[in-house]
């Protein structure tokens, strides 16, 4: 049976040129193995079989269906989908998602090809890569986490928009835990770091934006109060991460802390792709899609770190995450009062107790407002789905005879102030030894001299 040969290509009809001239004599073996790139063994084999089949340059595979083909069926089933039921599913999570999903397995790159001959553009476009020079990765898991907070539309219109609080770790990019909540505030940071001290532990510092939950007023000039106590006034995030000794890192832009910024562009593609599907369209149903998601996303994206060692720390003895991510408020005497999260009941963490001087100034970042001095509070904790709502209680009495108020009769203003400072000389002396520079330079008596000059001159 005569063999039939496909129809020659470019390629062959070449070759075929070039060996006619070296069977005629015009052009040697070396030339011509010279002019098609060819080595010489490589050009004698061509020539063989050209003298004994003209027709046997072509490849012999050549017009053939490859093996590993993907049936026309499969393949109009995958445009399908695309095109369907994962509409708006980038190729790399969509190729995922068929394993998963419809037990269709295909590679990626040959996904993006099918779906490019079908006329399916892609749901996101490539950009050419730019030069960045980035931070190395922490050496090991739990020495920094990265937090931060992404409102967007998550739900695509089916709900509210939510904002996504997520923390991840810098060595591993794995997220440590991560909720949903109607805004970014302190109850939605207090849950994260709930769930990462349960799953994982302590990390060694917090890197954030400034944003208010976490620091006060950066830029104001310290109180007297902190002048004193050589500490600025926390927020009830920056009150709970000082207590557990969790150095917090502020960022100055967001390319600082680009890796969480990263975090959020693939999740605002691949989370909004996986609650379209679940068709989640309340808080409550967000939350229960993250929680099923997270354990994929970090065994897609995770990394291993340079050194295998952890370095997150366990909580204290006696101590629970919840009775420290917490809202609190102080009360007359030093003692906190704390609000529950969740069904437990939070306990004061067994911590030593700072010296504290003067009447308590109120937390930012969700705590309770500053009240008028001596009237009890009306104003309810801000608390989210799940916790328990407290009222603060009255406020501590002002200094004797404070401006504004009545003291004895007969008495001068100024003295009645110098008096009212005399008696916290105790809070002072326990500021001095504290180890604050400022306290240590400033004794009752010159402290009550210069607000007896103040007043007289403010008169």
């Amino acid at each position: 049976m005569e063999r039939r040969h496909p129809d020659p290509d470019r390629r062959a009809q070449h070759r075929a040129l070039i060996l006619e001239h070296v069977v005629a004599g015009d052009v040697g073996v070396d030339e011509a193995a010279r002019i098609l790139g060819l080595s010489t063994r490589q050009v004698g084999r061509l020539l063989a079989r050209y003298v004994a089949d003209p027709m046997d340059l072509v490849h012999g595979n050549r017009g053939r269906a490859p093996a590993n083909r993907i049936p026309a069926d499969t393949r109009a089933q995958l445009v399908e989908l695309a095109r369907t039921r994962y509409a708006g599913v980038n190729h790399a999570h969509l190729a995922e998602l068929l394993a998963e999903r419809e037990g269709i397995i295909v590679a990626e790159r040959t996904l993006r090809r099918i779906l490019d001959e079908a006329g399916v553009a892609p749901v996101r476009t490539r950009r050419p890569a730019r030069h960045r020079t980035r931070r190395d990765r922490m050496r090991r898991e739990g020495l920094l986490l990265q937090v931060d907070g992404s409102r967007h539309d998550w739900l695509e219109g089916r709900g509210p928009w939510l904002t996504l609080v997520g923390g991840i770790d810098d060595a591993t990019s794995r997220v440590t835990g991560a909720t949903f909540r109607a805004a970014e505030d302190a109850a939605g940071y207090f849950t994260m770091f709930t769930q990462t001290a349960h799953r994982h532990g302590l990390p060694g510092a917090v890197y954030s934006d400034r944003h208010g939950i976490f620091v006060t007023e950066p830029a104001r000039a310290p109180t007297i109060t902190e002048q004193l106590t050589g500490r600025r006034t926390f927020t009830q995030v920056g009150r709970a991460l000082d207590d557990l000794e969790i150095r917090w890192i502020g960022a100055r832009s967001p390319q600082a802390k680009g890796r969480v910024e990263r975090l959020w562009g693939t999740l605002q593609s691949r989370l909004v792709s996986e609650l379209r599907l679940e068709e989640a369209s309340t808080l409550e149903d967000a939350n229960a899609v993250l929680a099923t998601y997270l354990p994929r996303h970090n065994r897609r994206f995770g990394v291993p770190a340079e050194d295998p060692e952890l370095a997150w720390r366990p909580l204290p003895a006696g101590v629970s995450a919840e009775s420290v991510f917490c809202f609190t408020v102080s009360a007359p005497g030093g003692q906190r009062r704390h609000a529950r999260l969740g069904r437990r009941a939070a306990r004061p963490p067994a911590l030593a107790r700072r010296a504290q001087l003067g009447r308590s100034v109120g937390h930012r970042g969700g705590a309770a407002r500053r009240q008028p001095v001596g009237q009890p509070c009306r104003r309810a904790l801000p608390a989210g789905r799940g916790t328990t709502r407290s009222c603060r209680p009255p406020c501590p009495t002002p200094l004797a005879g404070g401006r504004g108020q009545a003291g004895p009769a007969g008495q001068p203003h100024a003295a009645r102030v110098s008096r009212g400072l005399e008696g916290h000389a105790v809070g002072w002396s326990a500021a001095a030894r504290s180890g604050s520079p400022v306290a240590s330079m400033i004794t009752t008596e010159s402290l009550a001299a210069w607000m007896t000059k103040s007043l007289a001159a403010d008169r």
